[in-house]
């Protein structure tokens, strides 16, 4: 079969100079040249034209939260629900509306999808309506209502699912988000640098590809405390860590230079941690590994086995970050 074929194309440095830049033209152009490439003269005026505007009226597209977090920045090929990618819908603008929500309609032709409406995915499938039980592949792209197309289906009124985001809430408890630079500044959340590009949407640098509950800058989750950061090692954490206290403690104690002071000094701070490591005498594998067990279980509803979930940060907001305190493990007691 012809998709089985493998190509290994070899070019020298002046063609595949020649490569970079068509990938620069058709990042800045799109579709906008109607599948016909401009010439020099063209794309010169093009970009005399079109590239001021775009960066003073650039539009951030983003899926968020309840708590306004942003699970999902939308992409230049980010897909819609209308099956079209978001860089095939309107993102150029003379002059930023001023009716809200601002409305991206779809571009190709034969679509009638009103505005770009981020559908998100189950793995690599397509999550199915909760009434129909159709994919949403299936359903019409004229909004609201979403109906399903599927021969025979009649008791579909709209699209609706119960699939829930990593982030927790549900599908219908997320919007979606078309915000002004002004707009967004004030809600906390990074801008990045300016960018010639088309249809840039949410994206903002490499971590704007990650899910929200994975991003640790004001869009996501946020930043962990650094309380939270620096705290106890303790038999609940990655073996790695364990495995490395004594390095670790070792350069707190370079770190310092000024020795120690007693047992007091926070180099001390895991000390039960770290006695509780050593095999005992005449202690067998089975018994320190039991030992161990009841000792990790011990940690758990003591509270200093819990970790750090999305919610115990509020996101989306700068201030909360630095005012409000993490509620990770608390820090081991002497």
């Amino acid at each position: 079969m012809a998709n089985d074929r493998q190509y290994h194309l070899k070019f020298d440095g002046k063609n595949a100079a020649s490569v970079d830049q068509y990938l620069e033209y058709s990042r800045i152009v799109g579709d906008d040249d109607g599948g016909k490439m401009f010439t020099p003269e063209e794309f010169e005026d093009y970009k005399k034209n079109v590239l001021p505007k775009r960066m003073k009226n650039r539009l951030y597209t983003s899926w968020s939260s309840p708590t306004g977090m942003d699970c999902k920045l939308i992409g230049p090929e980010t897909p819609c629900f209308c099956k079209h990618r978001y860089k095939q819908h309107k993102t150029d603008f003379d002059t930023v509306p001023t009716e809200r929500p601002i409305m991206l309609p779809c571009r190709q032709k034969g679509c009638k999808c009103a505005t770009y409406h981020y559908l998100p995915m189950n793995g690599s499938q397509p999550i199915r309506c909760s009434t129909c039980k159709h994919t949403a592949d299936e359903h019409s792209e004229e909004q609201p209502r979403l109906v399903c197309k599927r021969r025979g289906c009649s008791k579909c009124t709209g699209f609706t699912s119960s699939f829930s985001c990593a982030c927790g809430a549900v599908l219908k408890q997320h919007k979606m988000i078309v915000e002004t630079a002004e707009e967004r500044e004030a809600r906390g959340h990074p801008l990045g640098e300016a960018t010639p590009y088309a249809a840039m949407g949410g994206i903002t640098g490499f971590s704007s590809m990650a899910e929200g509950y994975m991003r640790l800058d004001p869009s996501g989750r946020g930043a962990p405390s650094k309380g939270y950061l620096e705290q106890s090692i303790t038999s609940a954490d990655n073996p790695y860590l364990r495995s490395n206290v004594q390095a670790i403690k070792s350069h707190q104690m370079r770190k310092k230079e000024t020795g120690l002071t007693g047992p007091e000094d926070e180099i001390f701070d895991d000390i039960t941690e770290r006695v509780s490591q050593m095999r005992r005498p005449g202690e067998e594998d089975m018994e320190y590994y039991e030992r161990r067990h009841l000792e990790r279980q011990k940690h758990a509803e003591t509270g200093r086995g819990q970790t750090l979930h999305a919610n115990q940060l509020k996101a989306g907001s700068r201030k909360a970050i630095e005012d409000k305190p993490s509620s990770g493990r608390p820090k081991s007691k002497k």
